[in-house]
């Protein structure tokens, strides 16, 4: 079916069925969250701009044929390293990443899951003012358990030795997480603190040529700062390329020095959409709703 470099007509077959099972495109589920009226919106599944009641990713049809293009293209590049994403939901983009191994035939790399498996952090406002009001963690819907998405990742026949789940807050989980280089470093983490905890933790392990995706650059404009403030700080200036007005990526060339804190002059890439998540917008809806916890 491969040859180790190359993907056969089999192999990608299976993979483009399994992103549109994982998408649930097939079935057409309707979304759960509170601006999308309990429909399903092709446009809105399209962009990853819904709570899918269903599919076992929220990430959208053009996030996932980027993760798909991302990690191809350093399968064929033989870019070492194990691929990490940190805030899995329901788990679909690792399914996606371990389905990619598992067509190529490659047997020597990891996919890392890391999740509370309890849904996003209450904000620490006084360590982190950017997360100031957000309200992730009051949604129900984000929190998965780790045995609901063991059994996703079963359902496709890819829970196995190459699957590593790491459970627990971020700040806890990512500093003695067991991996040693990092060929694709995917984060999903929405808020500023998820976000610089995997960057912090993490970013040091990327190998030159391996990829960093950010899910919520465009949506969310606390994790887009933490970005920012990241970079700069570390004098990082690998260009940034857009994926569908919410997520973002970069390929690392080395030669950003992690040890640099001196802050630079820097063209900063801005959000590029209209936030959909801003806190206040998905606050005040779930206040209507009746549903903003406390």
């Amino acid at each position: 079916m491969m040859n180790g470099t190359s993907l056969g007509s089999q192999g990608k077959l299976y993979l483009d069925l399994i992103h549109k099972v994982l998408l649930n495109t097939i079935y057409e589920d309707p979304a759960q969250d509170p601006w999308s009226g309990q429909t399903f919106d092709p446009i809105k599944r399209e962009r990853g701009l819904d709570w899918p009641s269903q599919a076992h990713t929220m990430i959208g049809n053009m996030r996932m044929s980027n993760l798909r293009r991302v990690v191809e293209t350093l399968l064929a590049n033989t870019t070492h390293g194990d691929f990490i994403e940190t805030g899995a939901w329901r788990g679909g983009a690792c399914i996606y990443m371990r389905a990619i191994l598992k067509a190529w035939g490659v047997t020597d790399r990891r996919v890392f899951v890391a999740d509370s498996f309890e849904g996003l952090p209450r904000p620490n406002e006084s360590e982190y003012p950017a997360d100031r009001g957000d309200k992730h963690y009051t949604f129900a819907p984000l929190a998965v358990s780790l045995e609901e998405v063991r059994s996703n990742f079963a359902r496709y026949d890819l829970l196995d030795e190459q699957v590593v789940f790491l459970k627990g807050w971020f700040k806890d989980t990512l500093p003695t997480a067991p991996i040693e280089q990092i060929a694709l470093l995917r984060l999903d983490g929405d808020m500023y603190e998820s976000t610089m905890d995997g960057l912090v933790n993490l970013y040091h392990k990327v190998v030159p040529g391996g990829f960093i995706i950010v899910d919520d650059y465009g949506a969310v404009p606390a994790c887009a700062q933490a970005i920012m403030d990241f970079r700069i700080k570390h004098h990082l200036t690998d260009p940034i390329h857009q994926i569908d007005g919410v997520g973002v990526y970069w390929q690392r060339d080395g030669a950003g020095e992690l040890g640099r804190v001196d802050e630079i002059p820097f063209a900063a890439v801005k959000p590029v959409m209209t936030m959909l998540y801003r806190n206040d917008y998905v606050g005040q809806t779930y206040q209507n709703l009746g549903k903003t916890g406390t």
